[in-house]
């Protein structure tokens, strides 16, 4: 098992591409818009995606597994407690994608006892997220790639 999981990350894709695996309620435009979207792309390393903006005619969830494959981050935000996250969290995971864990303030306490011991980043405000999301990408991912 440990070989596979040091082969998968030697393999990892040298992507500028950021999943952000996140609720898409309408609550949380603003958070994509304002401050997911340009905290992952103000790095100058990736360009954020998110799977709703994506053109395809097949199944979403062969996209999304697609998606990640090609990415070189994601960013998984709890808020909302939306299973899909927990997915797609946990298949970057197991592919040696870095994941940045990311929940609105107001509802961590809902975040599951099986990924709490993750750092997250806990936000209050798109500018907070904005400006933590760039300081954590550059500090962990960028840092550890060069």
């Amino acid at each position: 098992g440990w070989e596979r999981i040091d082969e998968l990350r030697r393999s990892r894709p040298n992507s500028r591409q950021a999943f952000v695996a996140m609720s898409f309620h309408e609550s949380l435009t603003d958070a994509w818009v304002k401050g997911f979207k340009p905290g992952i792309e103000s790095t100058s390393r990736f360009d954020a995606l998110r799977v709703d903006g994506v053109q395809h005619n097949g199944k979403i969830d062969d996209r999304i597994v697609a998606e990640i494959r090609r990415s070189g981050l994601v960013v998984a935000d709890f808020t909302g407690n939306r299973g899909g996250v927990y997915f797609e969290a946990g298949l970057a995971t197991g592919l040696g994608v870095p994941v940045i864990w990311t929940c609105r303030k107001d509802c961590i306490g809902e975040v599951h006892f099986d990924i709490r011991q993750y750092n997250h980043i806990i936000w209050e405000d798109v500018e907070m997220l904005r400006d933590a999301l760039r300081d954590r990408i550059l500090a962990t991912v960028v840092a550890g790639a060069v």
